[in-house]
């Protein structure tokens, strides 16, 4: 029996894009509970389709919609857990809109330090307009 060893060349991995910094992460603060979770939900993802079209790396916390779907918790819990999630965030956009959790999130956010960006409106454009005002200011 006769055994081949092939010599394997290094091969040099180029990123396809390159940045000095990671982007920024952004927690989204916006309405939830009043008055539709879903239709809020969505409004929230059209706003973090927009950061992430640019660069922008956005946090959901309405996402754990589905999870409560499945495993239903306290509304005490999620915002537990959304604090967590905020702790680790660049910044906090703060969406306009009547939140009593999103405005609590903010007083949080302003307690730890953590910038708080304020667009003129909940359109995806402001929003995206407002972080970017942010990041040149930095």
């Amino acid at each position: 029996m006769m055994i081949t060893l092939t010599v394997l060349k290094p091969v040099r991995v180029v990123p396809k894009k390159t940045a000095a910094e990671p982007a920024p992460l952004i927690y989204i603060a916006a309405p939830y509970t009043h008055d539709d979770p879903v239709a809020n939900t969505h409004a929230v993802i059209r706003i973090a389709d927009a950061l992430l079209a640019a660069g922008i790396t956005p946090l959901i916390p309405h996402l754990t919609l589905a999870w409560q779907l499945v495993s239903p918790k306290p509304y005490e819990t999620w915002l537990e857990y959304d604090r967590e999630l905020l702790a680790r965030c660049d910044a906090v956009l703060r969406v306009p809109g009547y939140s009593v959790g999103a405005t609590r999130e903010t007083h949080f956010a302003e307690r730890m330090n953590l910038p708080v960006i304020r667009p003129w409106s909940a359109s995806p454009e402001d929003c995206v307009a407002a972080v970017r005002g942010w990041q040149a200011a930095q």
